[in-house]
């Protein structure tokens, strides 16, 4: 059943300022409200500093600031990436290489 026009929405709003860690919100918006609205409304984090550099979902989507809201949806602030991904795997099975012991073909018996 699709809220009626003009229902205040329920959102949530999460953000993990370092790993494992993640900080979440629930809002009461009034309708037409957008994702920068709920960010603004929040508090949490860089979403309270104007010009942040932080970009924004919609439930793993990343969307404009300026995306209008629906009921319950869950804005998420995403930090920047501090390693490219696959650098950070070439980085590990290098790192795992070298503490596995060397295979030699086929064991002999």
């Amino acid at each position: 059943m699709a809220p009626a026009e003009g229902a205040p929405l329920r959102v949530e709003v999460a953000w993990a300022p370092r790993p494992r860690e993640v900080q979440r919100v629930a809002l009461t918006l009034p309708a037409g409200s957008t994702v920068e609205d709920a960010l603004r409304a929040s508090g949490l984090g860089p979403a309270a500093a104007p010009g942040a550099d932080v970009a924004f979902a919609v439930w793993g989507r990343v969307v404009p600031a300026a995306t209008p809201l629906r009921d319950r949806d869950r804005v998420e602030l995403l930090r920047p990436l501090q390693v490219d991904p696959k650098e950070a795997r070439r980085l590990r099975y290098r790192s795992q290489a070298e503490r596995s012991p060397r295979r030699r073909g086929p064991a002999a018996r």
